[in-house]
């Protein structure tokens, strides 16, 4: 078996040895291994994958026998068993052609039981994908009863995390509780920073030389949470509000992309507003 074990604690001597001699005991062999101390917060993180014989509950026992004494948030997963994805649209289509694309090269490795939305517009891209549809009517059913149907649609789903794939809908602090650290949210990002209704045209109006996007957890603290992933665009003086647009859709939809598959791939630890990602 295959296996990716994730490890966090606090810093402390000894912690690289016990993890290797705890594979060895689970007669494994390890195929990769990264780690990091950060020096602020002297919180230690860790990714190991190695491979074993032993089943996922027997290379879980051995592992917490082995690193017990650090105390740490130990989390194993084969790494055959895709995480779930629950991505959640408006109207715009751009961030979630590109995780249905990828996702169907097998260059994502998640799966996608189902795709939300408080609009109707995406329903037939998402049913040509043999993905259901669920229309989930925020403006008639109020924040509180679609956030309860939503809910049941994880717990139904046996969804890992939510993905916002430009989802023009602000998710209840308490929502955002239960979930934390499982919703990723795409954001557009500029210096300086353009709030509210058309932040391309504010940008245009402005003069900005990039456009950039930054992909990041969700919190009660509205575009708060931990930063996953950014990248920016470089444009001039000849761009039209439509040029800039569709630069930032390009970015949009490649930062989230690479923010799902970090998540995917076990590789984003949060130590404290900010992330470390091996």
């Amino acid at each position: 078996m295959d296996i990716i074990v994730t490890l966090q604690c606090q810093d402390q001597p000894g912690i690289v040895h016990a993890m290797t001699s705890s594979v060895l005991a689970c007669d494994g062999n390890i195929i990769e291994n990264q780690q990091f101390t950060d020096p602020v917060t002297k919180s230690f993180v860790m990714r190991t994958r190695f491979e074993t014989a032993q089943t996922i509950e027997e290379s879980q026992k051995t592992l917490q026998e082995g690193l017990g004494r650090f105390k740490p948030v130990l989390k194993l997963r084969p790494v055959g068993e895709k995480k779930r994805a629950l991505i959640m649209v408006t109207s715009e289509s751009h961030c979630l052609r590109d995780l249905l694309y990828l996702q169907e090269l097998n260059e994502l490795p998640i799966e996608i039981p189902a795709v939300v939305s408080n609009h109707e517009s995406l329903r037939a891209l998402v049913e040509s994908h043999g993905i259901p549809f669920h229309f989930i009517d925020v403006k008639s059913l109020g924040k509180s009863e679609s956030e309860v149907r939503l809910q049941n649609i994880v717990d139904e789903e046996e969804i890992d995390f939510l993905v916002l794939a430009r989802y023009m809908q602000i998710l209840s602090s308490d929502f955002c509780s239960k979930l934390q650290g499982s919703i990723i949210n795409i954001h557009h990002s500029f210096l300086p920073g353009f709030k509210g209704a058309k932040p391309y045209h504010q940008a245009h109006d402005r003069g900005v030389k990039i456009i950039g996007a930054t992909a990041h957890f969700v919190t009660a603290d509205l575009d708060e949470g931990p930063i996953i992933e950014q990248d920016i665009a470089h444009t001039n003086h000849t761009a039209t509000p439509e040029d800039m647009i569709a630069l930032g859709r390009d970015v949009e939809r490649r930062v989230l992309s690479r923010a799902v598959k970090l998540f995917a791939e076990d590789r984003i630890f949060v130590v404290g507003n900010r992330t470390i990602v091996l």
